[in-house]
């Protein structure tokens, strides 16, 4: 199956939010954290988490799957697999966010319904946190349930091409995996590009950043991947996420890479998923479009 051929997008009209970066070194601990915090950015965070969870908890219980299959040794190396009718249909892998410290997959199985809808499989990995153990590890652990998906998925009815996607501190470890040679495209949604801010937060508390870390994993200092990728954000988002996805999607449009910027109208950090998990959302059109 053929992929699209996706367009650069025109990003002169898209809106620019004063980022906050731009006079770091002048804000407080407090103020720069509070750069970062997405749950106290959208005040009804809570009940939109909960609701989440429990639609992903009625899913997750009902739909065609395989769950918890293993593909490495640590506890949470494990992934679910919700296969199509058509064990050649494409699948949407989804990696979660939760500044890769929180969260796992079984609370995410609601966004199977939006890709399922039209045909789709769709993958989501979990992976180790922090602080048990390094991004280094976790960005590694990301690598090894694409090479496990690559080498059995088709034993469990998944063996179509693979669009990958992620959001939050899954869109970074979702750009960190874009050249795996089983992906074909990807979504990146609201994600965090650039670690060395996140340094300077109560984030890396846990995270605990190396200089190492910051130069190698940071999606804004890497080379540019030339495969179709999509670059989502909430128009109601942190201007600090706002701010990376624009200039990740700059710094590809240079490198003449494919791919579109997606402003979300209207989203914030916990809506924008609805934009993946409706069949007739903004982002399952988008992920549609990536394989054709």
């Amino acid at each position: 199956m053929p992929r699209a051929e996706i367009p650069m997008a025109d990003t002169s009209s898209i809106h620019r939010p004063v980022d906050p970066r731009s006079v770091w070194a002048q804000l407080s601990p407090a103020e720069r954290s509070a750069a970062y915090d997405n749950n106290a950015a959208v005040k009804n965070s809570a009940e939109l988490i909960a609701e989440r969870n429990e639609a992903s908890g009625r899913m997750r219980g009902t739909l065609k799957s395989h769950l918890d299959l293993a593909y490495g040794e640590r506890a949470n190396n494990k992934i679910d697999l919700y296969p199509a009718a058509r064990p050649d249909a494409p699948c949407l892998v989804f990696v979660h966010g939760g500044y890769w410290q929180r969260n796992s997959r079984e609370l995410f199985a609601m966004l199977v319904e939006g890709v399922a809808a039209h045909g789709w499989s769709v993958a989501i990995p979990g992976y180790s946190l922090a602080p048990e153990v390094s991004l280094t590890d976790i960005v590694a652990e990301i690598r090894r349930a694409l090479d496990w998906l690559a080498a059995h998925g088709a034993a469990h009815g998944v063996a179509g091409p693979a669009v990958l996607s992620g959001w939050s501190a899954g869109g970074h470890l979702f750009a960190m995996a874009l050249d795996h040679p089983h992906v074909h495209a990807g979504l990146a949604i609201s994600g965090v590009y650039d670690l060395a801010p996140i340094r300077d937060t109560g984030l890396n508390a846990a995270l605990k950043l190396t200089d190492e870390e910051v130069a190698t994993l940071s999606p804004l200092r890497l080379p540019v991947t030339q495969k179709p990728l999509d670059i989502a954000y909430g128009s109601s988002e942190l201007p600090a996420l706002v701010c990376d996805s624009i200039a990740l999607h700059d710094k590809r449009a240079a490198a003449n890479a494919p791919g579109r910027l997606i402003p979300v109208d209207g989203a914030d950090h916990f809506t924008i998923l609805e934009a993946l998990r409706r069949p007739n959302g903004v982002l399952v059109d988008a992920v549609r479009r990536l394989i054709d």
